[in-house]
């Protein structure tokens, strides 16, 4: 129950802020300007205006991120409100676990209303069967950011918004590389090669919940897919959060 109050709360407070606003905005803008140069793709424009629809939920998304996921634990510190909510029967790992929940819920909404809006934009174009592929794309994007928010809520837990900003864009700019990383690995000799693929496991594995090329085409991905994703994303926000309370738990204020 407190679990969920801290998660409405949250998802409020996320709702009611000018820059989740502002970057929902942005993006309906940036989804209209999208037939704006159309002319320019050689025939692709349909493509170029899924790709770019979706890619901009996911870049969006982590821009919300990165402004107020990484501050939510500080900004409560900061306000001192953090005191009197932890002087209640509250239990630390209760009270990341909501503000995670509630910031995830936001992302949801704007990755809903962004989806929904792509989707109304390509039947208004004559292609409405890409709207399922649209679909599946959007639920993999909102998994994304449910684990990226997992992150933020961490390094949020631990240090200052500035530094749990870079951490978080720094984890979101490897965990794309993480394949690559893994090819690397292979060629390389043995403890080098180890630590290099123990790096590349750590990592989020984020080319996993990427369908945009797919979606694009007006292809969908199989359940199999979909459940892995759902599976992996499950459990990588279930560790790192097990993480951040842990360190949490030890974190004095005084």
């Amino acid at each position: 129950m407190n679990t969920l109050l801290i998660a409405q709360n949250t998802f409020r407070e996320a709702v009611r802020d000018r820059v989740l606003t502002g970057i929902l905005v942005g993006g309906l803008v940036l989804l209209a300007l999208t037939r704006v140069g159309s002319a320019l793709a050689m025939g692709e424009d349909l493509r170029l205006t899924v790709d770019l629809g979706l890619s901009s939920i996911s870049l969006l998304g982590l821009l919300v991120i990165l402004l107020v996921g990484t501050s939510l634990v500080a900004k409560e510190i900061e306000r001192k409100t953090i005191f009197n909510l932890l002087s209640r029967p509250l239990p630390r790992p209760v009270y990341l676990i909501g503000k995670w929940a509630g910031l995830t819920g936001a992302l949801a909404l704007v990755a809903l209303v962004l989806g929904t809006a792509l989707s109304l934009l390509v039947c208004v174009l004559g292609s409405s069967h890409h709207v399922p592929a649209i679909a599946q794309a959007t639920y993999l994007a909102v998994l994304e950011l449910s684990l990226l928010t997992s992150l933020a809520v961490l390094f949020s837990a631990l240090s200052t918004p500035v530094l749990s900003a870079l951490y978080t864009l720094g984890f979101f700019l490897a965990g794309q590389w993480c394949d690559d990383l893994r090819r690397l690995a292979s060629h390389l000799p043995g403890g080098v090669r180890e630590g290099v693929a123990l790096i590349a496991d750590v990592l989020p594995n984020l080319p996993l919940f990427n369908m945009r090329s797919l979606a694009a085409a007006g292809d969908m991905t199989g359940l199999a897919h979909l459940g892995l994703a759902t599976g992996y994303a499950v459990l990588y926000c279930a560790c790192v959060l097990a993480l951040a309370s842990a360190a949490f738990e030890s974190r004095d204020f005084k």
